[in-house]
């Protein structure tokens, strides 16, 4: 399974963007989905993932209240809207397919991943 995360760019502190994960190859439908980040000589950390239906969602602490992840299982896409952005949520965003359908925070969960789109906060 082949993602392709995109919808970075610079943006100012307080502002927003939108990132989008798709998948033209495979289905990800019964798989949880998350969303990663990983900041220039830091590990990769855990944003947010939700569930096969969309029903259930996870959030790590520093994002709770500013993101939203979304998704839509029809059109085999997954999305991140980013809002409040703050210079430290620049990073290099990831998503990715989970082995299961429930939301986990666990990166080693992750079977699947795409390239990363480059999202950069100025302040």
């Amino acid at each position: 399974v082949q993602l392709q995360a995109s919808g970075g760019g610079l943006v100012q502190a307080g502002g927003s963007l939108r990132l989008s994960c798709a998948n033209s190859k495979r289905t990800f439908s019964n798989n949880a989905v998350g969303w990663f980040r990983q900041a220039p000589g830091k590990e990769r950390e855990f944003v947010a993932t939700i569930n096969w239906n969309g029903v259930s969602t996870l959030y790590a602490d520093s994002v709770k209240g500013r993101f939203t992840i979304s998704r839509d299982r029809v059109k085999n896409t997954a999305h991140l809207q980013m809002n409040s952005l703050k210079p430290e949520d620049t990073a290099v965003y990831y998503c990715a397919a989970a082995r299961r359908s429930s939301v986990t925070s666990t990166t080693s969960e992750y079977a699947y991943w795409g390239q990363g789109t480059q999202v950069t906060v100025s302040s």
